[in-house]
């Protein structure tokens, strides 16, 4: 543990001062990133289509999830050698310029160049402002700052789409992506006097540059990693594309991805050593189950109950509600709720909510069923995922608060990837609908076991 940069006025909050405008410009920052993401999903349609990229739409989602990784490691190290102002800033310019490349793109090749690059950037930024919440709030109030990230994650997907499928319609698809760089603007214009005084170094807080941090080497050897680890991703991604070679490349693809992945997560992470390497590990399953899940769970009921899209898709909005009220709940509990057993209970929650969907596709159920299920299941992610964050600041040194920020990111993309690309296999694997979704949810169910089964180590 160590003190933050800002001591905490008794009784502050993060919207009070000296927290304002620093919650503020970070909360600004995630919500643009998660709104970035969605309206993507929402508008590549039309630029595939408008310029005959139908060849590299998957890669134009894969891409920018593979580039993350190394954005991750490379901001992390730096973070740990000089503190999070630099890459911060940093990160926020080569996202705003993958928006530019992407919003003026006139060949698909040119969005997906765009799109490399703001995954690059983006990976980065979410770790610098792990590191930042670390140097500049102090632990009482970490719950709340996450809380808040979570909400500002979560609630662009309900206007998200909307917002970028009108823009699109009444403008352009290229204005979904310039539309944003202007946004980012005046977020990164709070952030800069609130962190001037943000120290570089070691938690003596008086902001001098030589302290322990400055003392952290640069680690190439680890960016050679990440590299390895992008293409690992990109290829598991790409994988489903290849029905012949397909399922012998994602084997191989998760073997070098749990390689490469070995030397940018905390030692033993991968045997679920107790403590921080048992939290990062909890949270790359837990994302696994639930994401794998998630995105079968509307094409389900549109498959098998005749739901429209739109109302199919109210289902994910319900889960993410759900997030975002369960994680205002788990910040005002503070110490009351321990982050161990807030861990806990998430995990279980989105084990029970994966199995209730499994027995809807099995025995028949009613939708609603797994449609309330999944309601559970975001609740649940919004207990777990703010606390596991907590918990990694927590267990960090400000030596390693790069570092362990980074596993942690780089463990929500893999586990996200691994097991998008698994259930992509499996759900092609059978023979009939019913048993495709059965067999994912099957898959997504043992995992998100896994993450029950390992929650308790996250104790230390």
């Amino acid at each position: 543990m160590h003190e933050p940069a800002v001591s905490a006025p008794p009784g502050a909050g993060i919207f009070q001062r000296p927290y304002l405008l620093v919650t503020v410009g970070a909360c600004a920052l995630v919500f643009l990133a998660a709104f970035e993401s969605l309206a993507v999903t929402t508008v590549m349609p039309v630029v595939s289509r408008e310029l005959g990229g139908a060849g590299l739409y998957a890669l134009a989602f894969a891409g920018p999830l593979a580039t993350g990784v190394i954005g991750m490691v490379g901001a992390g190290n730096w973070s740990d050698r000089g503190g999070p102002v630099g890459p911060l800033f940093a990160s926020v310019a080569v996202f705003a310029l993958g928006l530019l490349v992407a919003g003026t793109a006139g060949t698909m090749w040119a969005v997906v160049a765009g799109r490399l690059v703001q995954g690059l950037g983006g990976g980065a930024m979410t770790v610098a402002l792990y590191v930042v919440v670390a140097r500049v709030y102090p632990a009482v109030l970490h719950p709340r700052i996450f809380a808040a990230f979570s909400a500002a994650w979560v609630i662009p997907s309900l206007v998200g789409p909307f917002a970028a499928g009108l823009v699109a319609q009444l403008a352009s698809w290229h204005w979904v992506f310039l539309g944003v760089v202007v946004l980012v603007l005046p977020a990164l214009a709070m952030l800069f006097p609130a962190l001037r005084g943000v120290r570089s170094g070691n938690a003596n807080g008086n902001g001098d540059a030589a302290g322990q941090g400055a003392q952290v080497p640069w680690a190439p050897g680890r960016l050679a990693w990440a590299a390895l680890a992008a293409l690992a991703v990109l290829g598991l991604n790409l994988s489903s594309g290849l029905p012949g070679a397909g399922p012998l490349l994602a084997g191989a693809a998760v073997v070098i991805a749990l390689l490469a992945v070995k030397p940018l997560v905390p030692r033993g992470t991968l045997t679920a050593r107790r403590g921080l390497p048992s939290v990062i590990l909890v949270r790359g399953l837990v994302a696994a189950g639930f994401f794998g899940a998630e995105v079968y769970l509307p094409y389900l009921l549109v498959e098998r109950y005749a739901f429209s899209p739109t109302f199919a898709g109210l289902t994910l909005t319900g889960g993410a509600l759900a997030w975002a009220s369960a994680s205002g709940v788990q910040s005002r509990l503070g110490g009351r709720l321990g982050s161990a057993l807030a861990v806990r209970i998430g995990s279980v929650m989105v084990l029970v909510a994966i199995a209730l969907a499994l027995v809807t596709t099995a025995l028949g159920w009613p939708a609603a069923v797994a449609i309330a299920g999944w309601v559970l299941a975001g609740g649940g992610m919004g207990l777990a995922y703010p606390r596991l964050s907590v918990m990694t600041l927590a267990l960090s040194t400000p030596d390693t608060e790069g570092f362990n920020s980074s596993a942690m990111s780089i463990s929500d993309s893999l586990g996200g990837a691994l097991a998008l690309a698994a259930t992509g296999i499996v759900f092609t694997a059978f023979t009939t609908t019913a048993a495709s979704f059965a067999g994912v949810f099957v898959l997504t169910a043992v995992i998100a076991a896994a993450a029950v089964a390992i929650a308790p180590r996250v104790a230390h």
